[in-house]
């Protein structure tokens, strides 16, 4: 059932707008072929590489570049031959090519972004990582003009929910969190109070993939894909 009332819609960035974490698991590919290791599988490397990455999150954040700081330690850590020189720049180099990668958007995005704001619904971008980056590709991305707001925040928790209510003078009941993650996007939308509707993509970061909430105050819908959000609003 279509809401004809305008509604406050915070969206989310990466994996909900436009392609991010493809580029970040082509980087990791390469980590493993170039670390080689002879008896860890890529799974288990990858077990021990998100331990590091969920200890120095607490400390250094999101963003490609704490991500090749991470992968190097890990190397640091796994590998089996003398450290040569160069090493840490060859890893280093397989995320830097993640900051330069085009913005691919996700189909039908920006007619349904189009289609939103022509029915006066508030659309605020709301995403999380590393500042310099998450406006880079902002202002790469062709849909900056359809949000009326930019945050970028070091965690999409309830807190940050609550905060983003209490700066804008959002409505609760008639706002929705739009975005692909359960943990970062929709879980804390909805403890918050606040509605939501999910968005899967395939390559979600395994780090943000949790159980759906369910039995909160808010609305809970689930679509295929972005362009559904017309079904709604």
């Amino acid at each position: 059932m279509r809401l004809d009332d305008p509604q406050a819609l915070i969206i989310d960035a990466d994996d909900t707008l436009w392609e991010n974490n493809i580029y970040f698991e082509k980087a990791w590919d390469d980590f493993v072929d170039f670390l080689k290791h002879s008896t860890l599988s890529p799974k288990e490397t990858r077990d021990i590489f998100d331990e590091i990455e969920i200890a120095n999150i607490k400390v250094n954040g999101y963003g490609a570049q704490n991500f090749a700081k991470n992968m190097v330690q890990c190397y640091q850590h796994l590998v089996e031959r003398d450290i040569a020189e160069g090493d840490a720049e060859k890893i280093i180099s397989f995320a830097d090519r993640i900051l330069h990668q085009p913005i691919e958007m996700l189909e039908g995005v920006e007619e349904t972004l189009a289609y939103l704001l022509e029915r006066n619904h508030d659309l605020i971008l709301f995403t999380k990582g590393h500042p310099e980056e998450q406006r880079l590709k902002i202002d790469r991305s062709p849909v900056g003009r359809y949000f009326r707001e930019f945050e970028i925040v070091r965690e999409k928790d309830v807190a940050a929910y609550r905060d983003l209510v209490a700066r804008f003078n959002l409505n609760p009941a008639i706002t929705w969190m739009i975005g692909n993650s359960p943990k970062s996007d929709i879980n804390p939308a909805i403890d918050a109070g606040l509605n939501a509707i999910f968005v899967p993509h395939e390559r979600t970061w395994s780090l943000e993939q949790t159980h759906l909430r369910t039995g909160g105050p808010g609305i809970l819908h689930i679509v295929e894909n972005f362009a559904d959000l017309s079904k709604f609003f």
